[in-house]
């Protein structure tokens, strides 16, 4: 059977394909003849250059050109009565979920994607990566995370040195607990001041630092009544605000607390396992009781692993159903919704047992049981699992394109249908995600396990790698995105090096060194300072209520203290950004007063003119 690909016809042997659309089987020939002329419709004239965009800009391009598709007078689908349109709506959505068109993708550039493979991961060694190769093929938003994914692996390296003789010899005395504690906040503070001013070098470099969200357009799946944007005047969907805030506050808040109130109901489900394990260990002794302490903690680990990406699909839904207008605020709810769920279901225990079961011992074994466990299952499902299943695939459409190769070009059609078939790369929330948590227990609990740092470097070591991996050959070529930081994200991570302040100064309060030093001074009395802690440390009556403090949590305020001075002294921008920044600023007023200068002249020319006229008349 002769197999034609109408959409791979070209008359130009120059014709690149850049991004796929696939139909399904049986669309009605008038319902392709609308897209493709509306499609066309939103083609604007411009300078046929090869140079001036990379491929990912042109991508990029066409998929801003497409999810802009909205209804205005159609009031459905031709040749689907039942896909209803009203105007405003995302055609493109309602195409997606009337199950018309199966999906868009770009594709790869086997060429360009050989070359980069070759510079990034093919060849196992400790180097740099090619961020700006990197940004060149998959955009902006892919070559941050994976700058910051090689930043934060070094970082690591300085807590991972120090803290392995810290658990080999006897790290448990106190001079050297508070000594361990008090690096790991200058280290939590200064890493995170340093990448802002790495990211802002990259991004100055690629043209996207000044980059405003300020004047977004609409996500694709907000949907409204159609009207005129009274700030940008265009026309765009419009959706009342109080809506909005209704359902969050009605519908996702409460279902949010939910699955934090059964979060911590499975926490306490462990502990009864915990306790079970421990009391068979005691009455029997053996070594096979022994090994049993740990199996708790691993099915714990996992259950948390299955709970948290259950609750990402309700957090997505949620989200979308609560109909953002913009891209970047829909980002900030889900990313909220996610990181508190994610922080009480992964760190709840710990804090439970540093705090209330005061468990030292216990509290490195679960600290270690949940870091290693969760680690080799990310790997599993992210890389290991996908790359497998998609080299079974790749055999088989080889098959299938070797008995087509008399009847079609096979080269672009063996690409076109292998990509189709992959997965689809969905962003890099998970892969952020999974760093801001690796991020917590290496920091929250550092005087307790200081080997977590070590086993976070060759988590991360092999996490460049297999992310490399699974972008070139395991999932499809995403749509780049232009950024110009890596957005909520700091802030999510410098919140966790407050958290991390005063965890560990909780830590170091309630050790026998310190009951011992202070033998007046309870612990609950210090876990109480250390909560109030960083609103003293704010507010005017901060000195005042120093004084009345007892001479322990003194020393958390000056911690506190030390971390802000910190992230004040070091400025976010390096001063030759600062300044290059400054001069485009002061030419672009320049050229702003010129402009106005001959506006101005040109008028004054006119005028003399026009009264000449009047006289004559």
């Amino acid at each position: 059977m002769k197999v034609t690909l109408s959409a791979l016809d070209t008359s130009e042997s120059s014709f690149t394909p850049l991004v796929v659309i696939e139909l399904a089987q049986d669309v009605k020939e008038e319902t392709k003849e609308w897209l493709k002329n509306r499609i066309i419709a939103k083609k604007k004239d411009g300078d046929n250059n090869d140079d001036f965009l990379t491929m990912a800009e042109c991508q990029f391009i066409i998929k801003h050109e497409l999810e802009n598709l909205r209804a205005k007078g159609e009031k459905m689908i031709p040749g689907y009565p039942q896909a209803k349109l009203y105007p405003g709506k995302s055609l493109l959505r309602r195409l997606l979920t009337s199950g018309i068109v199966i999906q868009v993708f770009p594709l790869h550039d086997s060429e360009a994607l050989k070359k980069l493979e070759d510079t990034w991961y093919t060849r196992f060694a400790l180097k740099y990566q090619p961020i700006d190769s990197i940004r060149g093929y998959f955009g902006e938003t892919i070559a941050l995370y994976f700058g910051f994914l090689e930043y934060f692996t070094f970082a690591l390296i300085p807590m991972a040195v120090i803290g392995l003789p810290y658990y080999l010899f006897v790290w448990e005395d106190y001079d050297k607990y508070v000594i361990f504690a008090s690096f790991n906040l200058i280290w939590s503070t200064v890493i995170l001041e340093v990448w802002k001013r790495g990211c802002a070098n990259m991004t100055y470099r690629w043209g996207t630092l000044l980059m405003k969200r300020k004047f977004e357009e609409p996500r694709p799946g907000f949907h409204g009544v159609l009207g005129i944007n009274s700030i940008t005047g265009k026309e765009e969907p419009l959706y009342p605000s109080y809506k909005r805030q209704l359902r969050i506050y009605l519908v996702s808040l409460p279902f949010v607390c939910l699955c934090l109130y059964f979060s911590l109901y499975v926490m306490m489900i462990y502990f009864d396992m915990e306790v079970w394990a421990l009391g068979l260990h005691e009455n029997s002794g053996s070594e096979w009781t022994s090994v049993l302490l740990y199996v708790p903690s691993i099915i714990y680990a996992i259950v948390i692993e299955i709970m948290n990406r259950l609750y990402r699909y309700a957090a997505e839904f949620l989200t979308s159903w609560e109909n953002h207008r913009l891209e970047s605020a829909y980002q900030n709810h889900l990313i909220l919704k996610v990181l508190v769920f994610n922080f009480l279901n992964c760190f709840a225990s710990l804090f439970y047992i540093a705090f209330v079961l005061k468990d030292m011992k216990l509290l490195r074994q679960s600290l270690a049981t949940l870091l290693i466990t969760s680690q080799i299952l990310n790997q599993i499902m992210e890389s290991f699992l996908p790359y497998w299943l998609q080299r079974k695939h790749g055999v088989r459409v080889k098959r299938k394109v070797q008995a087509l190769k008399a009847d079609i070009d096979a080269t672009l059609y063996e690409q076109v249908i292998l990509e189709k078939e992959m997965g689809t790369y969905l962003g890099t929330f998970d892969d952020y995600l999974e760093l801001f948590l690796q991020f917590g227990y290496v920091s929250l609990f550092s005087c307790v396990y200081p080997l977590a740092a070590a086993f976070a470097v060759l988590n991360n070591f092999t996490e460049v790698n297999s992310d490399a991996l699974k972008m070139c050959r395991v999932f499809k070529r995403p749509f780049s995105e232009p950024s110009a930081n890596i957005g909520v994200w700091q802030l999510a991570f410098e919140t966790m090096s407050v958290i991390s302040v005063v965890t560990n100064c909780a830590l170091i309060g309630m050790s026998p060194q310190v009951n011992a030093v202070f033998p007046e001074s309870k612990a609950d009395l210090i876990l109480i300072v250390v909560a109030v802690e960083v609103l003293a440390s704010s507010s005017p009556s901060a000195t005042i209520v120093s004084f009345l403090r007892p001479p322990q949590p003194c020393r958390t305020h000056a911690l506190l203290a030390l971390k802000f001075i910190l992230a004040f002294a070091i400025p976010d921008k390096p001063r030759h950004i600062q300044m290059k920044l400054a001069r485009l600023e002061f030419e672009s007023l320049e050229a702003l007063k010129q402009q106005q200068m001959k506006l101005v002249t040109e008028n004054l020319k006119e005028e003399p003119t026009e009264s000449g006229k009047e006289k004559a008349t």
